[in-house]
């Protein structure tokens, strides 16, 4: 199974290019399916479907053809389903503190719930062999992020609390709940929580594995969204995700040569060319600013044709390894870029705002640095069977 998230700055159009995605995949032959993880959703919207053909299904793929269905995952729906208990006790907390029933109800989705939920979802497709490829269309992305470190964040917890906190609770309940305003949580409740890990296992190791997942990102050709872009293909690779796309959305066609766009051109020419330079060598695609909006299935495959023209197979793996890493060993931080095409000579190496610039020869590399690095410098650098290792140290 392949999984395609789609990532980006919301209103770049990345919902739109997620569904003419799963079009092409679906014409292709894949068993495909397209689910959004963005609490605000627009892909049903993107279809241009009757709002109460849709929404009457809301919670479950609907199906579109023999090949392609859509999702849009339901808390309502999701909170019943699989987080009955959890749910169920914090809306009793939140009714001690006077607020009204529908409040608590509504207080009571805490963050994470949507994305938890749609990761159970793909790891149940995963083991169902429902689908051949899965498209993720995710929230904005900074919950993006969120969605990717939850595994990690999960079973941490898992591993070095949740065994501890359910003892503890076990022997203090009976006499806490005598002198406590309020009850402390059942045992339902954490044995809902350890039902909800056993259904995420292995979904970590299946988001990190560039042979089934690959990220996309989608930008505009203008800067504050680029900026964002450049930091999600930073934390991306931080937790271990591979980019093997970055998909320019909106470009000025060439065409257009009203002076009224003049200025608009030229400075969509200085972002494209950053951003060729930023994320070499990761594949840019420009998609062109089309002449009306794209909604509905025939102006989804207009866009699919245009994204990838009739002939490029988008479940098809490109990249495998990650552009750089980030690495810490006895205190010290390196990163680590893969050069298969560098060879040894003078190595130029300086800072640029939050970003570290590598030059050999010719080639040029901007790597975004993490918070934890960006106030280093770099130091030494070795170039080893293809991998540049920086040493970055304190000033």
């Amino acid at each position: 199974m392949r999984i395609l998230l789609f990532s980006g700055k919301g209103g770049v159009g990345k919902t739109s290019l997620a569904a003419a995605t799963g079009l092409e995949l679906s014409r292709r032959g894949y068993r495909t399916l397209i689910m959004s993880v963005d609490p605000a959703h627009s892909l049903a919207d993107s279809f241009d479907l009757e709002t109460s053909l849709f929404h009457g299904s809301t919670g479950d793929p609907l199906a579109i053809d023999k090949t392609l269905a859509i999702h849009e995952v339901n808390i309502q729906k999701e909170i019943k389903r699989h987080w009955r208990e959890i749910s169920s006790y914090v809306i009793s907390v939140l009714r001690t503190t006077g607020i009204s029933d529908v409040e608590a109800e509504e207080l009571a989705i805490l963050p994470g719930m949507e994305e938890l939920s749609a990761m159970m979802y793909v790891n149940q497709f995963r083991r169902e062999d429902r689908y051949d490829v899965i498209v993720l269309d995710c929230a904005p992305t900074a919950e993006s992020m969120r969605f990717v470190s939850m595994p990690t964040t999960l079973e941490w917890y898992m591993k070095h609390i949740f065994p501890f906190q359910r003892g503890i609770m076990k022997a203090v309940r009976p006499l806490a709940n005598r002198v406590s305003p309020v009850e402390l949580p059942p045992d339902s409740y954490f044995g809902n929580i350890k039902d909800l890990f056993s259904r995420l296992d292995g979904i970590g190791e299946l988001l990190e594995d560039p042979n089934i997942t690959s990220v996309r990102l989608v930008t505009n050709p203008e800067r504050m969204v680029l900026r964002e872009t450049q930091r999600a293909f930073v934390y991306f690779s931080l937790h271990g995700l591979t980019v093997d796309g970055i998909i320019v959305n909106r470009v000025l066609p060439s065409e257009v040569t009203d002076a009224f766009f003049q200025e608009w051109r030229a400075s969509q020419g200085k972002i494209l060319e950053e951003i060729d330079s930023y994320f070499a060598p990761v594949a840019v695609k420009r998609v062109p600013l089309f002449t009306h909006e794209v909604l509905g299935r025939e102006r989804l495959e207009e866009l699919a044709r245009s994204l990838y023209d009739g002939q490029e197979d988008p479940a098809a793996i490109t990249r495998t390894e990650a552009p750089y890493t980030f690495i810490k060993t006895d205190g010290r931080y390196e990163v680590r870029l893969q050069l298969p095409f560098a060879a040894k000579g003078e190595i130029g190496l300086f800072k640029k705002g939050d970003e570290l610039v590598v030059e050999i020869g010719t080639l040029r590399r901007h790597i975004g640095l993490p918070t934890s690095m960006a106030s280093l410098t770099p130091g030494r650098a070795k170039l080893e069977n293809r991998v540049l290792t920086v040493e970055m140290k304190e000033t």
